[in-house]
């Protein structure tokens, strides 16, 4: 899969260190604006956002040891600008699928929890989905995830609290407990 990335690193820019970022730092971009999407479409428009929004302040970012910050930060910007225009693009359903149970001993066994609890993950509303993805996937703390989603330390922690209550509660992740 092409993402957009590509794209923005392939044509000439006036800043050619532009480049060079987006083609070094481009995979790990791609999956923290993957980590706050469901779908991964919606996680390329919103890196080409991020990294187009940093392209015209290419000139005006001081420290660009500080980028991956500075992309981040665009990535959460967008999203929440996203969340607050409430574009309803999911549907609750009444009944989700059984999931399969993998045989005793399948050396696929931890993968397959890892892909159980990313699905569960996605499941999580926006706003819950991305505390856990800062807190725990991109390792940040309550202090630093408080801070780049402009909330308080309370607000991520019980937001966070009730995310995991609601990842002990998946159906899907039920038969690993």
């Amino acid at each position: 899969m092409t993402t957009p990335v590509c794209t923005l690193a392939s044509h000439p820019t006036p800043y050619p260190s532009f480049s060079a970022y987006v083609r070094t730092r481009g995979t790990v971009l791609m999956r923290t604006a993957r980590s706050l999407t469901a779908n991964p479409c919606d996680a390329e428009d919103l890196l080409q956002t991020a990294l187009a929004k940093t392209y015209v302040a290419w000139d005006r970012i001081e420290d660009h040891r500080a980028l991956d910050g500075y992309v981040r930060r665009a990535l959460v910007n967008t999203r929440t600008s996203q969340w607050r225009k409430r574009k309803v693009d999911e549907f609750v359903c009444d009944e989700l699928p059984e999931p399969g149970e993998p045989p005793a001993g399948d050396p696929a066994e931890a993968q397959a929890l890892r892909d159980a609890m990313w699905r569960a993950v996605t499941r999580l509303p926006d706003r819950q989905r991305a505390m856990v993805v800062l807190r725990y996937y991109e390792d940040m703390s309550e202090a630093q995830t408080a801070e780049l989603l402009g909330v308080s330390v309370g607000t991520v922690k019980s937001a966070v609290s009730r995310a995991l209550g609601k990842l002990r509660e998946d159906p899907e992740l039920t038969p690993v407990r």
